[in-house]
Formats: C-alpha cells, sequence, structure tokens
C-alpha cells in the first residue's frame, strides 16, 4: 500500500510527528519546513513538505511555511486570510513583486519552539 492510499486514521509515525509540531505553533507564529525537521532531529524541508502535503489539512498547515516567508502557491489567498486573523506579522508586497502577495514577516514571525510543547522531546 503506497503512503497517499493509506487510511487517514494510520499515519507513518514520522507524519504524526510533523502533525504534532506543526499543530503545536501557536496562532500568529510560523515555522519552515526546515525548522520542524530541526525540532524532530529527523528529516529535512522536503520530508516536511511531503508530510504537509499529503495529511496537512488537519493542522494548521499555513504555520509551516518557506524559509523565504512566500505564501503556499495555489493557497495563498485562504492562508493569507488566517494570517490576518491571526495577525501573523507580513511584509506587504512591493509593486514589483508577482501577484503583489505580501509575504509572512520572518523575523517577526519565526518561532523557535520556546518551550518543547508537551509530548516533544
Amino acid at each position: 500500500m503506497s503512503e497517499e492510499s493509506l487510511p487517514t486514521d494510520v499515519l507513518p509515525e514520522y507524519a504524526e510527528r510533523v502533525l504534532e509540531v506543526a499543530d503545536s505553533i501557536p496562532p500568529g507564529h510560523v515555522m519552515t519546513y526546515g525548522d520542524v525537521a530541526e525540532w524532530l532531529e529527523e528529516g529535512g524541508p522536503r520530508q516536511v513538505g511531503r508530510v504537509m502535503a499529503l495529511y496537512g489539512g488537519a493542522v494548521p498547515w499555513w504555520r509551516v511555511v518557506r524559509a523565504d516567508g512566500a505564501l503556499l502557491p495555489g493557497h495563498e489567498l485562504e492562508a493569507l486570510g488566517h494570517y490576518r486573523d491571526e495577525g501573523t506579522p507580513l511584509k506587504e508586497a512591493s509593486r514589483a513583486s508577482e501577484g503583489h502577495l505580501p509575504r509572512v514577516d520572518m523575523r517577526r514571525a519565526r518561532w523557535d519552539g520556546g518551550e518543547r510543547a508537551q509530548g516533544h522531546t
């Protein structure tokens, strides 16, 4: 059985761990794909991105972002709505930027994990 066809109640252990970290990010903050991998001390940005693409719909997926703060292609407006609702710091787009979409202000929005959430080791 391929990963894509797994029942949603049976997730690979690594996927469960990625989703737990994503779920622990406070509103108004973000972590990069690489930050999540570093937190878990396993995998890398691509592996985290794959997990989020396959299973991330059940958690606040918009809080796991690219390192440059660019909005997730195809989900920009939905993510932007979440960021505005949560007060996530954004950098307004310059007129030269494609689509004139803002980016997450990584300097202000990035969460370092603070106190490790209960259950994380």
